[in-house]
């Protein structure tokens, strides 16, 4: 008979080191481990991973270096949009867990796999993303969770491993970090109740700036292109630029607490200094050089598109028409925003834009208008209001009666 194929998501940890033994040596399955990179392991990281996986017995592993399609497909919109849930999180584990799944999928169908699987628990996120993600892109490939349906303890698959004589740091981190180009998680003890702050030592970026420094951000259409003058290729490595500016002052650092997709709150620490600052000076820029409705139209459809991106839904189509009118506003957001970076916090100080609708030409707010003349605005004042001069006056009649 012939030998079923699975894709495994692989990380190269305790729940996806289970996976491949239990699926290759007790289930008989094949296995194709696939690692994507959406920004957050090192070149070195990256074939330590590698060779683990071959040494636990893979037929193929494979790394996608996902960094660059992540940020088209997805951190762009976030930017275009400003989206922070609640106004806090700049989605960035949610987000790229989508660009994972999405590159997974791709892959068993390219190896024609029989079936895909994931290192998901029964207790979070991601065990729906990557479900959901896999019936719409590979409809009738069976999908695989083994920690999720066999309901395995950590040390029963600890237990598990060392009987198969696996040879790994078996040592769980105090906290779970998850780090990516768009924010690093951290989740501990201190974020498992309602009440709690992540020490100092948990970030997984120490303060060792206390000076302040002032940074020039340039966006070209809404994208950031430079910093400090230095003009990047794409605005991945601008990103992670920035990130190394920022991220020694503790800026960007925060807990969030947010509904899950499957009906119950959570709270997770994160780590955003380059998000965090980028969507504040992408705003802020964006408040100069749009119009009012331009603003308006934008909060609502962004707020929309950053929930339903964090319940899975990017392949729903009405995500395509909303980055549409997101790209759509951004042709005049261009120009410079400069930041003050301080200690464990940062503020705008201003813009440059060609776009900048705050012209003195045209008037200065609070002093002096040359658009139009006192007598336009005592005719505009009255026709502006007057539907509602007539209610209150037809009201004003029927309760005399």
């Amino acid at each position: 008979m012939k030998t079923k194929k699975v894709v495994l998501g692989f990380s190269g940890g305790l729940d996806t080191t289970f996976c491949v033994k239990y699926l290759s040596e007790d289930k008989g399955y094949e296995v194709h481990s696939i690692i994507v990179d959406t920004g957050g392991f090192t070149e070195a990281e990256l074939k330590r991973i590698e060779a683990h996986a071959y040494s636990l017995g893979v037929k193929t592993h494979t790394t996608v270096n996902a960094v660059q399609s992540y940020y088209e497909k997805i951190i762009k919109y976030l930017i275009f949009g400003n989206v922070l849930k609640n106004n806090t999180y700049p989605l960035s584990v949610s987000a790229e867990r989508l660009s994972q799944a999405l590159h997974i999928a791709k892959h068993a169908q390219q190896l024609q796999a029989d079936a895909v699987a994931h290192g998901s628990t029964g207790a979070g996120n991601d065990q729906v993303r990557f479900d959901m993600i896999f019936h719409i892109m590979i409809p009738g490939v069976e999908i695989i969770t083994p920690i999720r349906d066999l309901q395995l303890s950590r040390e029963a698959e600890i237990d598990y491993l060392k009987q198969k004589q696996v040879n790994m740091n078996f040592e769980k981190s105090i906290y779970s970090i998850n780090k990516g180009l768009w924010g690093t998680s951290v989740g501990g003890k201190e974020t498992l109740s309602s009440k709690g702050m992540l020490p100092e030592s948990a970030w997984p970026t120490q303060v060792t700036k206390t000076l302040e420094e002032e940074v020039e951000l340039g966006f070209v259409q809404g994208e950031l292109y430079s910093v400090n003058g230095t003009q990047f290729a794409h605005p991945t490595a601008a990103i992670k630029y920035l990130h190394s500016l920022a991220a020694p002052f503790g800026i960007g650092r925060d807990i969030h607490v947010g509904d899950t997709i499957i009906g119950i709150k959570g709270r997770v620490g994160f780590e955003a200094a380059a998000p965090m600052v980028i969507l504040k000076a992408h705003h802020a820029l964006e408040k100069h050089v749009l119009t009012k409705w331009q603003l308006n139209w934008k909060d609502q459809l962004a707020a929309f598109y950053g929930n339903w991106l964090h319940e899975g839904q990017i392949l729903d189509p009405v995500m395509r028409d909303i980055e549409a009118f997101l790209t759509r506003s951004q042709q005049q957001v261009t120009g410079k925003v400069f930041v003050q970076l301080m200690p464990y916090r940062f503020q705008i100080i201003g813009i440059e834009s060609p776009y900048d609708l705050m012209n003195s030409k045209f008037g200065k707010y609070g002093e002096m208008n040359t658009g139009f003349t006192g007598e336009d605005v005592r005719g505009f004042s009255k026709i502006f209001g007057n539907q509602v001069a007539i209610f209150h006056k037809v009201k004003e009649q029927q309760d005399a009666k």
